[in-house]
């Protein structure tokens, strides 16, 4: 008993074996005067690109073969997006972080990650990253492009909206949470004997919710993804259904945040505390 006192106190006395970055400021103006905040901006921009290059590319691929046993499949379909934000994710994260989707920039901004201008602009490049991407396919591949659904998402026959819109909640709230995990830098330094790298978990994430939600909704969870397919494509169909894939992900990444803040790392119960300790004093 003595020595497991002992061993408390002195764990109490060295303090945590992590450091928290410290929080980003709501609106920070001299963001916009560094090149760094530019290059980031790039890097959104161009990791969106060709993540819609890609994967909207394998979509229209696995459409004409009209067999579903030909081609890449579904498995495939979901492998493309996972993959691809596992190699992205790993290729931008030290330059910007690699959100490469507004719901994760709207969740880390949430988490006081990132500032206010910052998740703006992010969530622009993203966007305009998207559109390009899908562009490029259409270019690549106009007739198939536009005979095929151009890769969009809506929701699909035989389920409803509501089904829809708690589907992409769920994928993202899965998708924002493992970002959190990924990076906790407390789960970092009490894992640190096990290399896992931080976009591996990410990526297969992303497979896991597109081999849930691909038959219902096409799987958004992101909304650039979703918006850029539908500006390219510029079906009724498909922007009727465009507010789906932007309230669903942003209410997944708002739970996300909330879950692993207050819950996971005890945010409530820190500022409960620190509430208590200024009335007293």
């Amino acid at each position: 008993m003595s020595k497991e006192v002992s061993e408390e106190g002195q764990t109490q006395h060295h303090g945590k074996d992590y450091v928290d970055p410290p929080p980003a400021p709501f609106l920070d103006l001299n963001e916009v005067k560094l090149w760094s905040f530019y290059r980031a901006l790039i890097a959104e921009f161009i990791a969106t690109l060709l993540f819609l290059y890609v994967t909207i590319a394998t979509v229209i691929g696995h459409k004409e073969q009209g067999n579903a046993c030909n081609g890449v499949g579904l498995l495939g379909i979901a492998w493309a997006f996972g993959g691809m934000i596992f190699v992205l994710v790993y290729c931008t994260a030290g330059i910007s972080g690699g959100h490469i989707n507004p719901a994760v920039t709207f969740g880390l901004f949430l988490a006081r990650k990132v500032s206010l201008i910052r998740a703006i602009a992010y969530m622009i490049a993203q966007c305009l990253g998207a559109i390009c991407g899908v562009g490029l396919v259409k270019a690549f591949m106009k007739h198939k492009y536009n005979s095929l659904g151009g890769g969009a998402n809506s929701v699909a026959t035989g389920y409803s909206t509501g089904t829809a819109l708690g589907a992409e909640i769920i994928g993202t709230f899965m998708l924002v949470y493992t970002v959190f995990s990924a990076t906790d830098p407390k789960r970092s330094a009490r894992d640190s004997h096990v290399p896992v790298l931080a976009p591996l978990p990410i990526g297969f994430a992303v497979f896991m919710v597109h081999l849930a939600t691909i038959p219902v909704t096409g799987t958004g969870i992101n909304p650039a993804r979703s918006f850029g397919a539908a500006v390219i494509y510029n079906n009724g169909k498909v922007w009727d259904d465009q507010w789906i894939f932007w309230v669903g992900p942003f209410v997944g990444a708002l739970i996300a945040a909330g879950y692993h803040q207050y819950i996971l790392r005890a945010g409530a119960i820190k500022a409960l505390g620190s509430f208590r300790s200024n009335r007293s004093n």
